[in-house]
């Protein structure tokens, strides 16, 4: 009957309304794509009941509208696939892609029937881009903000976190610029004469990162800075007028190697 159905759909709403409240807790969830593997021949003879049981961990995926990714995860110990399943409310598309692609590189598992190595299909593993969530912004930080320096309490107290260590594409130059009452670096593109300059990828909560940059001063700022990757991220980089009084440091590579040999 149709009071039936709408007294469905009420009770949906209820858990759905439920389920968000969970989701909002936690990053993901993880179940399992499937609980088990059957061979063909199972199914053939009893297709509706193992059909719906490998649907187990995914059928309440659209009835709570929540979306999700399945990800290889190894071998059980018959040889047979074995793979999980992150999920979250709808539209966190975005973020379960960056967790899925960061466990796929991290695991380095065989990829597709033939076996092949992730360096195979993708190449070096630092050359792959990370898909990032819209919740955090990776910023590229080259000095006082670097992990245990005189300024990195600013990105921590901001809750952010440090997600790689990585140097700069070979197209930049490196300075120790002059003034102020903390010594800080200045880096500046040249993509004819540059360096490789060592650099921490920080995750800052996008609600946090105005605040942040509203408290870097001249001639420092925010630009996109191009990762020995490929990647070009968010970044500090320097105005060029400030070079004109600044010593160059390229040689040493970063800022913490410039600070060891002062």
């Amino acid at each position: 009957m149709a009071s039936d159905a709408f007294k469905a759909e009420y009770k949906m709403q209820t858990f759905r309304q439920q389920a968000q409240k969970i989701f909002h807790d936690i990053d993901f969830l993880v179940t399992p794509t499937v609980g088990t593997t059957y061979t063909i021949e199972a199914v053939q003879n009893d297709p509706i009941k193992l059909n719906s049981n490998l649907g187990y961990y995914t059928n309440y995926m659209n009835l709570l509208d929540c979306c999700g990714i399945a990800i290889p995860s190894g071998k059980l110990e018959n040889g047979l696939p074995f793979g999980i399943t992150l999920s979250q409310v709808a539209q966190n598309d975005r973020k379960l892609l960056s967790y899925a692609n960061r466990f796929q590189q991290a695991w380095s598992l065989p990829v597709g029937a033939k076996n092949l190595s992730l360096d195979d299909v993708s190449g070096d593993h630092e050359s792959l881009s990370i898909i990032r969530s819209n919740e955090n912004i990776s910023l590229v930080v080259c000095g006082a903000h670097l992990e245990g320096l005189a300024l990195n309490w600013q990105l921590v107290e901001r809750g952010a976190c440090l997600e790689f260590k990585t140097t700069t594409s070979q197209n930049y130059r490196f300075y120790a610029l002059a003034g102020g009452a903390l010594e800080r670096p200045g880096l500046i593109r040249d993509s004819e004469n540059g360096f490789e300059i060592e650099v921490e990828v920080w995750s800052i909560p996008a609600r946090e990162l105005g605040s942040f940059v509203a408290g870097i001063h001249a001639p420092l700022g925010i630009g996109k800075v191009e990762l020995k990757n490929g990647d070009w991220l968010s970044g500090f980089i320097c105005e060029g007028y400030a070079i004109a009084q600044a010593g160059e440091i390229s040689h040493f590579g970063g800022w913490r190697k410039y600070i060891q040999n002062k």
